[in-house]
């Protein structure tokens, strides 16, 4: 069988280019750059994310004899090309931006400079792979700007597009500053830390609602979290009062209780004045259902007194932004600049670094997009990260990418941290890129005007 992460996972146009690359023996330098054009509606930043996963395909990138089986038999290549793919790694560089890292409009986050055939066969992964965590990421970031003091939590998979947008949404979200999530494989395989409460079920599967909590802390006395609202939220709670005094007896600890359905903000008010009374002023309120950045916002501008929050399908699907007007184009092929011409969509052609300055109180103050090789006025974004398809150290942890995300939110300026956006921030294009732009534009000029001579 053919695995899910298969270097056959990409568009057909990739295999075709492929095979023509071949056939024509074009086998030189090229330069491609992922880059986002444009922020959703409301947004101020995006978070980079994904790039652990862009590296780990860039050096696993081998056709294995299942997929070689398939191209002999697809009537689709010519025989000479399966040979090619079975020799086929990748043995180019890599420069990114780290991951966490807070960037804008037009500026590459990745650059990948090797042979044509190579860059080009993994297009389609690696924009597969970078725009769902960048996403996911910002989302994440955006709610935890919403409620910098809540405990938040990733509870999206069963809502998530597929496994692997499951388990990415949790990674990318625990870099975008999350506390954790419900996935169980994140912890696993990210060491994400993963929180959980029970279902609804658990409780309807017995005759009596404190026998289904007493049960289920007898056998899960750590961390102990209720559902309250299967049946009557307010009589819950106050029933819950006797059933956390018996168990405080044993030396159990009730740390929370959770909200699900109906009006949150409400029930958060009743259910905290409930629980006062009775002596459990230290019991958490968790809130889940239905939830985003904006609703967390008003919920919170209401004063209501929740302590955390389990967003789910609004996250893992990004739900108000479900995809990026991203793109991964050539700007350098054989020595010379590239550039896409295209309405609306013209590319910057050469080799390029991102520059970022800061004002005096350490907050973002704009960006230059540069040739690499200009002098730097300020801190190179842009890191080499891979040379000849192999690491150039190893990449940071998760847990120092969401350190470095942290750093970054705190130094965008405030409103740019709003989720109605505020002003653009300033991205600049140097003299010499431009100056770049304008010779690609005078070359390929010259000879499409040649070819039609000869036409």
């Amino acid at each position: 069988m053919i695995p899910a992460n298969a270097l056959l996972l990409t568009d057909l146009y990739e295999l075709a280019m492929l095979e023509a690359y071949h056939a024509n023996r074009m086998e030189n330098e090229a330069v491609f750059d992922f880059f986002v054009r444009e922020l959703p509606p409301g947004y101020g930043f995006l978070v980079a994310a994904g790039l652990e996963q862009v590296l780990a395909t860039l050096q696993s990138a081998q056709f294995s004899d299942e997929e070689l089986a398939w191209v002999a038999d697809s009537g689709h290549f010519g025989d000479a090309f399966l040979d090619y793919l079975r020799a086929f790694r990748f043995t180019g560089s890599v420069h990114a931006m780290r991951e966490g890292t807070v960037f804008f409009p037009d500026e590459p986050i990745l650059r990948v400079t090797a042979p044509i055939p190579q860059a080009q066969l993994l297009e389609t992964r690696i924009i597969n792979l970078l725009q769902y965590q960048i996403l996911i990421a910002t989302k994440a970031a955006r709610c935890v700007a919403a409620a910098p003091d809540k405990q938040l939590v990733d509870f999206g998979l069963r809502r998530a597009h597929g496994a692997e947008a499951g388990l990415m949404a949790a990674r990318a979200s625990w870099l975008g500053g999350f506390a954790g999530s419900a996935t169980v494989l994140a912890a696993a395989r990210f060491g994400v830390p993963i929180f959980g409460t029970m279902a609804h079920s658990f409780i309807e599967a017995h005759d009596d609602e404190m026998l289904a909590f007493e049960h289920f802390a007898r056998a899960r006395p750590d961390h102990l979290v209720f559902l309250i609202d299967t049946y009557d939220t307010e009589g819950s709670a106050r029933r819950l009062i006797g059933l956390a005094q018996r168990l405080a007896e044993d030396g159990i600890r009730v740390q929370g209780v959770r909200l699900d359905s109906g009006d949150l903000a409400e029930h958060a008010r009743q259910v905290r004045a409930i629980l006062d009374e009775g002596g459990l002023d230290e019991v958490h309120i968790f809130a889940s259902g239905g939830l985003d950045e904006h609703r967390i916002a008003a919920l919170l501008a209401g004063g209501a007194p929740i302590d955390g929050f389990g967003i789910g399908s609004r996250l893992d699907t990004s739900a108000n932004a479900p995809y990026l007007d991203c793109a991964y184009k050539l700007t350098e092929y054989a020595g010379q600049p590239r550039r896409k011409h295209s309405e609306h969509k013209a590319t910057w052609p050469g080799r390029k670094q991102v520059v970022r300055r800061y004002d005096a109180a350490g907050r973002m103050a704009g960006d230059r997009i540069q040739r690499h090789d200009e002098p730097a006025d300020g801190e190179s974004l842009l890191e080499p990260v891979m040379d000849y398809g192999e690491l150039k150290q190893p990449a940071p942890t998760l847990a120092e990418s969401r350190d470095h995300c942290a750093l970054q939110l705190s130094r965008l300026p405030p409103a740019l941290r709003a989720l109605d956006a505020a002003p653009d921030y300033p991205v600049e294009i140097s003299d010499r890129i431009q100056a770049l732009a304008r010779e690609a534009d005078v070359r390929i000029t010259q000879q499409q005007l040649a070819g039609h001579g000869k036409g």
